[in-house]
């Protein structure tokens, strides 16, 4: 999509989980993807024309992007059905590139949405404005963290699902970075801030972990738990390498620890970790 003109866009349906801006498809049509980045869990397309085109994939959203001569039978390839019958149902948009590409986003459960914000400044966008530090931008480290979490009563599991504390972070990898850190879900957050402000060690060892697990993730190309492809179709393999996440009542990884993963509810998602191995 980055630098190709909108030849054509289709929405199936006037809404997602909100309604799509007033006439969203021909608004895009013409009009130049300038630019495509990534803040937190949304995409943000600059346009040509100045504004921004913001993305949320939800939590079953996703996009199957089809090239010109794409082929899925490579050898050493391994992809789910992104034909148009396998996802023709839950298509809500296609984007029609000029350059002969095809962006298809499908949702079963409607939770993602797209907006557009038409002053181009995400500090003015109600969606973006509240959004905490990137963990894998270069200034993110323990002293942000710190303050991010500084007089914090709510468990460090909830906290860190909070996108004004860090942005992006989910579920999955919140777990596995907080056993690899040896750190409990259950852990007030403000606990792991000494009275000045400062981050203790435990806290540092966090935030080295939180980039270290979003990093391998992003290389095994994500988890592909249920529905989870990346754009071209191709499958995830960070799930091979879970320690604690949908482990629940498997033997912890831990040489010497004879104790089994636990899993509770916190904040409405499902926590994984050895009760054990974190404190």
């Amino acid at each position: 999509m980055e630098g190709q003109r909108f030849e054509h866009v289709e929405a199936k349906r006037p809404d997602l989980r909100f309604p799509l801006p007033d006439n969203f498809a021909g608004r895009l049509m013409g009009t130049r993807l300038e630019t495509l980045n990534r803040r937190g869990k949304y995409l943000v397309g600059r346009l040509d024309d100045g504004a921004l085109l913001i993305m949320h994939l939800g939590m079953s959203g996703r996009f199957v992007v089809e090239m010109p001569g794409d082929d899925k039978n490579r050898p050493g390839s391994f992809h789910l059905d992104t034909g148009a019958n396998a996802h023709a149902m839950h298509e809500h948009i296609v984007f029609r590139m000029e350059g002969g590409g095809v962006v298809r986003y499908s949702d079963p459960r409607r939770f993602g949405f797209m907006t557009i914000e038409e002053t181009g400044n995400e500090a003015q966008n109600s969606f973006l404005q509240q959004l905490g530090p990137e963990p894998l931008e270069k200034g993110f480290n323990s002293n942000v963290l710190a303050a991010g979490l500084a007089g914090r009563k709510s468990p460090i599991k909830s906290a860190l699902l909070d996108q004004a504390v860090v942005a992006g972070l989910g579920n999955i990898y919140v777990c596995e970075a907080l056993f690899r850190s040896g750190i409990s879900p259950k852990r007030i957050a403000a606990s792991l801030v000494k009275q000045s402000g400062e981050p203790t060690d435990r806290l540092k060892k966090l935030s080295t972990t939180i980039r270290q697990v979003l990093r391998e993730a992003i290389e095994a190309g994500g988890s592909s738990l249920r529905d989870h492809a990346q754009a071209d179709g191709s499958l995830g393999y960070f799930q091979h390498t879970f320690k604690v996440y949908d482990r629940e009542g498997s033997p912890c990884v831990t040489r010497g620890c004879d104790k089994d993963i636990r899993r509770i509810v916190q904040s409405g998602r499902s926590t994984f970790y050895c009760g054990q191995c974190q404190r």
